[in-house]
């Protein structure tokens, strides 16, 4: 895999297809994240281990991550909401488990039905069970803060209320922890606020992804932001496709497509090939026709004479 500048974690195959109606089939699914691999995205999140009434559209997640940890090179993630959803994970041999902690606590009872502090219990207990593994068998954990630029059932979000909860995932056991905007809120001020913040807070180790959605069509303009502040991966979905099923609202990851033309014509590696890159498109496109695709760079093509930094 070529060397690169910033990290494209693609979190279509989760957040993606849990907040549309169709359901990809397993096979479409593997062929989709094997089209992604080979284009070079270098993480994929999978899916979600939760109970398939909850979220049926994600209920193979468990064959998904046994597909993609065939493919050499690539990081496998995902999202776990609890200690069962862990277990279930661990069985398989995920890269990275994402916990998700909603910074409003209004969400966290909407979403997980759980208060603050059974979440972070949660996360003590996936943190012992990760432990319990020989050393090589451990994936990363993450917390992930939902809701932290604001929240679509409480309104604003305080800032020190992110900070505190930071500080409460990594006591907890985590890894480290990523900033969401699950509503779509952020602007670029709060995101390179809070990014610094917390790197004063926990160390700029704690804190090297965010994940944004474009919902009112501010995601670029937060991207730049958070790679103002140091950060190096960020989470995208191709074609733009999903958002949050339990905010209401919260439409519209940014575009991986058009993410990799932005970081490319930056002069920043992805590591992506573009070809690659709009062949895994056509083949989402080709199971999910009724699902409506976004995305600039693959409607335009790319500019006459663009030498992308990765193949540089």
């Amino acid at each position: 895999m070529p060397a690169i500048d910033i990290e494209i974690s693609e979190v279509g195959p989760r957040d993606g297809l849990q907040s549309i109606r169709p359901i990809m089939s397993t096979t479409a699914k593997k062929d989709w994240i094997s089209a992604l691999a080979a284009a070079g995205i270098p993480e994929i999140e999978v899916g979600s281990f939760v109970p398939a009434r909850v979220l049926p559209q994600l209920a193979d997640t468990a064959e998904l991550v046994a597909h993609a940890s065939s493919i050499d090179g690539l990081a496998v993630a995902v999202l776990v909401p609890n200690l069962r959803g862990a277990q279930d994970a661990l069985a398989v041999g995920p890269d990275k488990m994402t916990v998700p902690l909603s910074v409003s606590e209004t969400h966290s009872l909407k979403n997980l039905r759980c208060t603050h502090a059974q979440v972070l219990q949660e996360v003590r207990d996936i943190r012992a069970a990760i432990d319990a593994l020989p050393a090589g068998q451990r994936p990363k954990l993450e917390g992930s803060l939902s809701t932290a630029f604001g929240c679509t059932l409480e309104g604003e979000v305080p800032e020190r209320k992110v900070m505190e909860m930071a500080e409460k995932l990594v006591a907890a056991g985590c890894d480290e922890v990523g900033l969401s905007d699950t509503t779509g809120f952020a602007s670029p001020t709060q995101v390179r606020d809070y990014i610094r913040a917390i790197h004063r807070l926990l160390g700029r180790d704690k804190l090297t992804g965010v994940h944004l959605h474009n919902t009112r069509g501010q995601g670029f303009a937060n991207v730049m932001a958070a790679l103002d502040a140091g950060l190096t991966t960020i989470d995208a979905s191709m074609g733009g496709i999903g958002g949050c099923p339990f905010a209401p609202g919260a439409s519209g990851n940014i575009v991986t497509e058009d993410l990799v033309f932005l970081l490319e014509s930056m002069g920043l590696r992805t590591g992506i090939n573009f070809a690659r890159l709009f062949a895994a498109r056509q083949v989402l496109a080709g199971a999910l026709p009724e699902v409506e695709l976004y995305g600039f760079t693959p409607e335009a093509g790319l500019p006459k004479g663009f030498r992308p930094a990765t193949a540089q």
